[in-house]
């Protein structure tokens, strides 16, 4: 009698263990609600490209804070790769920074536009060029912390010279370089901007056959 009753306890305390294990296991699986829902919203300026806004949002855990953030219609960013394994880039003066830029091309969405028509558009108005294959690679977001801006990349390949032809009011001198001397400008801090060294970095990765 007595070694039934130790039996069943074994028993017992065994599926305890088991049920605590598989509890774990499932809540370990189950992620946190981290999100912010909108309370108030307050335009506070409103540009033709920008608009920032002054939200006030309930936590996850109930209280209020406040969040200042830009909208942005997103842009895409084009790289194009001549038939030699040349890159297309870009020269031109940045006025927030107040000093010339090394870049890939690059444009704003318009409204209502499709991605791929405004990298089509971009390439031909800043290089003159034209391409016959195109390849979604990415979309990228570069502010996450103040900005719902995002960033739609593009591989250009076929390229044909048709003659650029710039939007009123840009300035910009286009000329090409290797993936390599480009990458080495990169850790030389010649070429800075965030959204053509992610783009290299992904293009290295295309031309080597490691993505």
């Amino acid at each position: 009698m007595l070694q039934s009753i130790e039996f069943i306890k074994w028993i017992l305390d065994k599926i305890s263990e088991y049920s605590l294990i598989t509890n774990s296991d499932f809540m370990a699986k189950i992620p946190r609600n981290l999100t912010e829902n909108q309370f108030s919203n307050r335009c506070v300026f409103d540009g033709d490209l920008l608009h920032m806004h002054v939200d006030k949002v309930i936590m996850p855990d109930g209280k209020l804070s406040v969040r200042e953030y830009v909208t942005h219609p997103g842009a895409v960013v084009i790289i194009p790769l001549l038939d030699n394994g040349d890159l297309v880039l870009e020269r031109q003066h940045r006025y927030p920074l107040h000093q010339d830029f090394y870049e890939l091309p690059a444009g704003k969405i318009d409204l209502d536009e499709v991605p791929l028509a405004c990298a089509q558009r971009e390439l031909l108005e800043e290089t003159g060029y034209i391409a016959s294959n195109w390849r979604y690679l990415t979309t990228l977001y570069p502010c996450i912390g103040y900005s719902n801006e995002k960033l739609v990349y593009y591989l250009a390949e076929g390229l044909n010279l048709q003659g650029a032809c710039p939007d009123d009011g840009e300035h910009l001198e286009v000329f090409t370089l290797s993936l390599s001397e480009a990458l080495e400008w990169v850790r030389e801090g010649k070429i800075t901007d965030n959204k053509t060294v992610s783009g290299l970095f992904w293009a290295e990765k295309l031309m080597y056959g490691q993505w």
